[in-house]
């Protein structure tokens, strides 16, 4: 136990962590040459298509120093705020952590609040300045951020560069020295921590866990506490660049179990495996349960299509334990779930991963997030839906979450980053300079307005320079309103919003004057109404297409083509009272994009 080292690597977005990890792996030689590609542990399509990590990656590695054999556990993990579960739980799994700073870019938003979630795990943070090889880097400038923030020394901190490869033995030599061994006692009851899992079609559930006490073998029964289930563990083994098999793994060790489980409700990430003849008294702490921050219903194109949707919805949640889901049913769109995402681009890459890796067509409802109601009863109840909503009469306050969100910018950027903020309902709390030229500014700022197009306004004010993270802070009254999109008098579900009085009227015209553009005309007049409760605020007309029925009279009295004419009249009005429209898929996610 004494040679092994278990550690992550933290970063804010694009600072070039899964560059590092790949010559961590060249140079450990755990990857031969001819594997060997562009940032090797992105091993998902979307991964490589967007340039963003979005799994952790976990992968053994072997490293001598001075004569001895040390084996590294190195797990790298996402840098971006909607993916920030997956750090947690990797850092759960580490005794430390390696902190990476772009030395062109120096401290952002990420790189702190990973930095946090490490310290209250008491990690041994190793600081790494990478990008040394760019040259517009100012290493000097950024040592004594990173001196700032963590208080170490300028001797502590490793220049380095994924790129060329310089200071990257350095890095493995201080990681066996500096990193604590893991503590544990084999001798104990088994007792490992599941910290990840994924499904495959031929084996079943495969769950990635880091044993704390004791040893596995090949053959154990093994119970999984939390959900009170025992298996017989058929493969036990480390990971290399793929799995390999192992008789037996002892305290210390990260590895895989294979027990030919089927259902993916039957894994917990977090969950606690012990024997089932020896069990351990306690379970592990493992991570707080995750709160979801946005939620948006999503609902397949075919309505028979609806349990499949549920089987791939279960098996992406065992690989992304951040996504939770419950049925729910809607008059436009029939079954479907609505889920709850950590932001808009978990609830992106969820869509993009339904369609690529399940096959799944969906359709994806207007995001909000939840709200506490209060009734004039005094009950409270906590609304994810505005169709969900009571009535008007009934409320006597509704309350919004709120986050403290941490933005870092250029000095330059600040007057227009403010405004951003305080257009969206913030209140600025504190400003402070880190630098000559680099501000972070603390906001508070209700959740619903930051969900749509914030992060987005935010690099473009910025040039991409402003870095962004928040937590929620609690909740806190505020005058909301229900907006209904009506289409013939008929309401659509999936199109309504709970928004801000002030935005209401605004909101409404704009949706309205979108719908108009995107829903095909019909042989009859449809009105789009945007409405709050019983009152209408905002109208556009889809006029009908209008068939020529008087083209074949010729001359002759004037009530001939009256005649006709009101004939047709008819036939409209009973198409209107028969006919329905259709909303197509485009029109909700032009909702989404409305700026």
């Amino acid at each position: 136990m004494k040679n092994i080292r278990n550690f992550c690597i933290i970063a804010h977005i694009d600072h070039g962590k899964s560059t590092l990890a790949d010559r961590l792996l060249e140079i450990t030689k755990t990857v031969n040459e001819r594997d060997m590609t562009e940032q090797v542990l992105d091993n998902m399509e979307l991964e490589k298509e967007r340039g963003i990590t979005i799994k952790s990656h976990a992968i053994q590695m072997d490293y001598e120093l001075n004569g001895e054999k040390y084996v590294l556990n190195l797990i790298d993990t996402p840098g971006h705020v909607d993916f920030s579960y997956e750090v947690s739980r990797s850092i759960a799994a580490c005794e430390g952590a390696l902190l990476i700073i772009d030395a062109t870019q120096g401290i952002q938003a990420q790189t702190i609040s990973n930095l946090y979630l490490a310290i209250e795990h008491d990690l041994e943070i190793i600081p790494v300045l990478n990008k040394m090889d760019l040259p517009n880097a100012m290493p000097e400038v950024v040592e004594d951020q990173i001196i700032d923030l963590i208080g170490c020394k300028h001797s502590d901190i490793i220049r380095a560069s994924g790129k060329t490869g310089e200071g990257i033995e350095e890095i493995l030599q201080r990681i066996v020295e500096v990193i604590p061994a893991p503590k544990g006692d084999p001798e104990a009851p088994l007792q490992a921590l599941i910290f990840d899992s994924v499904f495959n079609s031929f084996r079943g559930v495969i769950a990635y866990f880091k044993i704390v006490n004791g040893s596995i073998t090949k053959g154990d029964a093994v119970k999984f506490i939390n959900t009170k289930r025992e298996y017989e563990a058929d493969e036990v083994g480390v990971l290399r660049l793929d799995m390999e098999p192992r008789k037996t793994l002892y305290a210390g060790d990260v590895g895989y179990i294979i027990s030919g489980i089927k259902t993916a409700k039957e894994v917990k990430v977090g969950d606690t495996i012990t024997h089932r003849n020896r069990p351990c008294q306690n379970i592990i702490e493992g991570f707080e349960e995750v709160k979801p921050m946005v939620f948006a219903g999503v609902y397949p194109i075919e309505a028979e299509d609806y349990e499949e949707l549920r089987a791939s919805m279960e098996k992406l949640q065992l690989n992304d334990a951040s996504l939770t889901f419950e049925p729910e049913s809607s008059a436009a769109l029939g079954f479907g779930f609505r889920c709850g995402f950590l932001g808009m681009l978990h609830m992106d890459i969820i869509q993009e991963r339904l369609d690529r890796e399940f096959d799944m067509n969906v359709i994806t409802t207007v995001p909000n997030v939840s709200y506490q109601v209060h009734l004039t009863d005094g009950n409270t109840q906590l609304v994810y839906n505005p169709s969900g909503m009571p009535a008007q009469n009934v409320i006597s306050e509704i309350d919004e979450p709120y986050i403290r969100a941490q933005v870092i910018t250029k000095s330059e950027f600040i007057g227009q980053v403010m405004t951003l903020c305080l257009d969206k309902r913030g209140t600025l709390t504190k400003q402070e300079y880190l630098t000559a030229d680099r501000a972070e500014l603390t906001f508070d700022m209700p959740l619903g307005e930051i969900v749509f197009d914030f992060y987005d306004k935010l690099k473009s004010i910025s040039k991409g320079y402003a870095s962004f993270d928040y937590h929620q802070t609690g909740y806190k009254p505020a005058k909301l309103v229900r907006l209904d999109i009506l289409l013939n008098g008929e309401m659509v579900d999936a199109l309504s919003t709970l928004i801000h009085f002030d935005n209401a009227y605004n909101f409404g015209r704009r949706m309205c004057e979108k719908l108009k553009e995107l829903i095909p005309r019909q042989q009859f007049d449809i009105a789009i109404q945007a409405a709050i409760g019983a009152k209408i605020i905002a109208r556009e007309t889809i006029k009908a297409v209008r068939k020529d029925v008087t083209a074949k009279c010729y001359g002759g009295d004037i009530t001939r083509k009256r005649k006709l004419l009101e004939k047709q009249k008819k036939g409209k009005k009973r198409m209107k009272q028969i006919g329905n429209v259709e909303v197509p898929q485009k029109a909700f996610m032009a909702v989404l994009k409305l700026d």
